[in-house]
């Protein structure tokens, strides 16, 4: 797999449409050639408490921020044939038609490919018990910056992709 876009989401609430923050990484020929990044004003528009203390975004960051409609219209091109991949794709592919959905907007054709599942098909539990993002980045000797920032969860993945895709 040379050719696809990481991605990954926070959300702002229990809904998964409500997704406040979107990051991707764009890998081309097995190179990470560009990256993107926007904080999304979520819908609906209220913060959990739970939510913020993972990611630490609150309303006043997004106050102002584009819809997830904007942003997503806005990335079209740039995401146009590209395979689109997460950690636990289960979750950001859900909130990502979620948010389509509510903006009328046409969700990714195809099925994204996880590296979540592609850890947990892989490698054993007894070499490296957890598959989370942090512990999967432990493993394998990738630098994950901010763990929860939208950004640096897809550079991750696209690294992890490159490793276990």
């Amino acid at each position: 797999m040379n050719d696809f876009i990481a991605i990954d989401v926070e959300t702002a609430n229990g809904e998964r449409s409500s997704i406040c923050a979107i990051g991707a990484v764009k890998v081309s020929d097995g190179v990470i050639v560009d990256r993107r990044y926007s904080l999304v004003r979520p819908e609906p528009d209220y913060y959990a408490y739970f939510c913020t203390q993972v990611h630490g975004l609150t309303d006043d960051d997004t106050y102002n921020a584009p819809s997830f409609g904007t942003v997503w219209s806005e990335w079209g091109d740039w995401l146009d044939g590209y395979r689109l991949v997460a950690h636990n794709a289960s979750f950001d592919a859900s909130c990502i038609r979620a948010a389509c959905r509510i903006y009328g907007l046409e969700p990714p054709e195809l099925p994204f490919l996880c590296t979540l599942s592609a850890a947990r098909r892989t490698i054993p539990r007894a070499v490296c018990p957890s598959k989370s993002l942090d512990s999967l980045c432990r493993f394998f000797g990738i630098t994950l910056k901010n763990h929860h920032n939208a950004l640096d969860d897809a550079e991750a993945c696209a690294e992890l992709a490159m490793v276990l895709l």
